[in-house]
């Protein structure tokens, strides 16, 4: 195959359980507060003390501090997003409404530089095959972009539901399908081998949960994902690297290319539009919702609201919703 070396049958039903497994399990985590707490706080204790200094101990292909790092990250950005959802008192501090797309900036940025840093890589790397080359500066391009373009820092609210959601009603579908893509080659760039699953499924597994299930949870939905899929991967390294259900990747220089181009029109199509209402509109990026007006805003603003009042200091969770919904 373009992408990977070969894949059978049993690994697409394995692959669709992941994705499956993974939604269902961020269904638990919205579901209830004390299950959210018992998956993201009980759950990695046991395994840090009891599972972890075995699986990912010293010579194992997660034993490095990348994937220590990775996994505690994971779960300090669920927590964090767990303390907005369930603490009023930070639903009101503008100032901690920064948190969710500053951490998200900071993993794009942290995935960029590793990406520039594999250009010049070639071969076996800490048990990992690389292929530097352009694409990875391509696909670091992108991420940057992706960055540039995160929208309404201030705009996220708290949906009105039993299940009281992270929502980002200015996260609309253009970026995050543009932040997928560039992901995914992220993954395929730096560790191909993985992508498979950990590029391809768990992006897929959050993006149906945003877009099918609860509109505008997106990143709450992809930092519960990855918590989970970081917490498999330290308990059974080899599944994604030497069991029957592992995916080798192509290392084709085409597909690298490829993949890396992709992302990178996409994310230069989100800023040109991006650049276009911030002109149009007169927009604030940090401050404003730049997708104001547009269905793929309103619509979640509206569904996960009582009363959205306007706002006099530049943050939007308490705005109107505009009657005329222009459709994107």
């Amino acid at each position: 195959m373009f992408l990977f070396q070969s894949i059978s049958g049993i690994d697409w039903l394995v692959w669709i359980v992941v994705i499956a497994a993974l939604m269902l399990l961020n269904e638990a985590a919205r579901a209830n507060k004390w299950v959210a707490l018992a998956l993201f706080v009980g759950v990695p204790i046991i395994l840090t003390f009891f599972v972890w200094p075995t699986t990912a101990g010293s010579g194992s292909s997660t034993g490095t501090w990348f994937h220590w790092v990775k996994v505690y990250s994971a779960l300090a950005g669920c927590l964090g997003f767990m303390a907005l959802r369930f603490i009023p008192k930070l639903q009101k501090n503008k100032w901690f409404l920064v948190f969710p797309p500053a951490i998200l900036a900071i993993n794009i940025m942290e995935a960029v530089i590793r990406d520039f840093q594999v250009a010049g890589m070639h071969g076996e790397i800490d048990g990992v095959f690389m292929n530097g080359g352009a694409w990875n500066v391509m696909n670091g391009i992108a991420g940057i972009i992706n960055i540039i373009t995160i929208t309404g820092w201030f705009g996220i609210i708290i949906s009105k539901d039993k299940q009281k959601d992270m929502i980002w009603p200015d996260q609309i579908w253009p970026w995050i399908i543009a932040y997928d893509l560039w992901n995914f080659a992220y993954v395929y760039n730096c560790v191909g081998d993985h992508s498979f699953y950990a590029g391809a499924a768990l992006l897929i597994s959050c993006t149906l949960a945003a877009f099918f299930i609860k509109k505008g949870s997106w990143l709450q939905a992809r930092a519960q994902t990855l918590a989970f899929w970081m917490m498999f991967t330290m308990s059974v390294p080899a599944f994604v690297t030497d069991s029957p259900f592992s995916v080798q990747s192509s290392h084709s220089s085409a597909a690298l290319m490829t993949v890396s181009a992709l992302a990178l029109l996409a994310n230069v199509g989100v800023l040109l539009f991006h650049l276009y209402r911030v002109m149009k509109l007169k927009k604030r990026p940090l401050t404003d919702d730049v997708y104001e007006g547009l269905a793929a805003h309103d619509n979640v603003l509206r569904d996960n609201s009582e009363n959205v009042d306007s706002s006099e200091d530049g943050a939007q969770p308490h705005r109107e919703v505009k009657r005329n919904v222009q459709e994107t």
